[in-house]
């Protein structure tokens, strides 16, 4: 149980309800900012507005998965007023709050430095991204089916990266009947590949693998697909990149030789908010948890 825990939530998307109901069941205490358009009530929860809360009392600040933009702005679809996170705010919390956030860039992990708080990365997490894999290959699948005229059955198809995405998406599209070949760097991850019965490459022979594609899925976040590669796949080539903002493609270049380029990153929170959110919040709540046992025990 998280009794007497104050948490505040910032912001987000269908995800976040999932959070806030399962941290309201456990008891806790939580301050809704960013939730004035919701119609839905929580019993234990109460929509504040940024300026209104107090957050000297906060144990713990919940940021939506994508954290803040780079000028700190909180992403809110459920409100129409701007939500900005500052140095300032984070400095009125207690000492040991600690900021959870899925991911993170350079303006949170400054904010977070310098109001010396701790910043907790769920997507950095093998459970979370590992289950996280899961939508995320359905909603791969489902843009694969909405965007090509061929059936992924016997469709030659190349994923670059062995991550715990690219590791999902490449086994359940050979499941499916694809010939899948998958890209790496690592030569633990090309005998891995060869492990799991698909073609292994290595990522210096990237520009002759893609000559012959349906599917190209990137799950890499770097420029991995630039102009020189792309200039070498068939023009019918599908390229998913499911790359955090702002991927590994050249998507202006893609544009321009007519191949239909997609980023998709945040499936889960596309194709099953439900599912993502109940993973992030059966975490969270194990965290949480854990933070208020060590105090108790701190505080004897």
């Amino acid at each position: 149980m998280l009794t007497d825990m104050h948490i505040a939530v910032l912001g987000g998307d269908a995800r976040q309800l999932e959070i806030i109901r399962k941290l309201t069941e456990l008891d806790a205490k939580l301050y809704l900012i960013g939730f004035e358009q919701l119609a839905q009530s929580f019993t234990g929860a109460v929509k504040e507005k940024l300026e209104d809360v107090d957050f000297s009392i906060m144990d713990a600040v919940i940021l939506p998965v994508p954290g803040t933009s780079l000028e700190g702005e909180i992403e809110t679809i459920f409100s129409s007023e701007k939500v900005i996170l500052t140095e300032q705010i984070l400095n009125k919390t207690p000492s040991y709050c600690k900021i959870y956030s899925g991911i993170s860039n350079s303006y949170l992990d400054h904010i977070t430095n310098l109001s010396k708080r701790t910043l907790v990365q769920l997507f950095e997490r093998d459970d979370v991204a590992i289950y996280n894999s899961i939508p995320t290959v359905e909603g791969t699948i489902m843009m694969a089916i909405q965007n090509t005229d061929i059936t992924i059955h016997n469709s030659s198809i190349a994923v670059l990266g062995l991550g715990r995405v690219g590791m999902s998406v490449a086994r359940t599209f050979a499941l499916l009947g694809a010939k899948v070949k998958v890209g790496a760097r690592k030569s633990a991850h090309l005998a891995r590949i060869t492990e799991m019965g698909l073609v292994p490459f290595h990522f210096n022979d990237l520009k002759n693998e893609v000559s012959d594609l349906d599917i190209c899925i990137n799950t890499v976040p770097h420029m991995i697909l630039n102009a020189g590669i792309i200039a070498n796949m068939p023009t019918n080539t599908l390229i998913i990149d499911l790359a955090s903002k702002p991927g590994g493609t050249d998507f202006r270049y893609a544009e321009k030789r007519g191949i239909k380029a997609l980023l998709a990153p945040g499936l889960p929170g596309i194709v099953a908010p439900k599912t993502a959110g109940q993973i992030l919040a059966n975490v969270l709540s194990q965290l949480l948890a854990d933070d208020l046992e060590k105090r108790k025990e701190i505080s004897k």
